[in-house]
C-alpha cells in the first residue's frame, strides 16, 4: 500500500486522530510508511475522513 499526502492538506489532524500510528501532523500531514503494514484499515478510514481529500491510497 502506498500512501501520499497532497499539497491540498490543511493540517486539520483528522487523519492523525483516526490512525496515529501512520499519520503525524505538524503544518501538514506526514506518513510514517514503516507503520502502514498492519494498519491498512485505519489508513483507509483516515483517507475517507479527510475533509479535503488530500490522502491518496494506492
Amino acid at each position: 500500500m502506498n500512501v501520499t499526502i497532497e499539497d491540498s492538506c490543511i493540517g486539520c489532524g483528522a487523519c492523525e486522530s483516526i490512525c496515529d500510528a501512520v499519520f503525524h501532523v505538524e503544518d501538514k500531514a506526514e506518513v510514517n510508511s514503516s507503520n502502514i503494514a498492519g494498519n491498512e484499515d485505519c489508513v483507509k478510514e483516515a483517507a475517507g475522513a479527510c475533509p479535503v481529500s488530500a490522502i491518496t491510497v494506492a
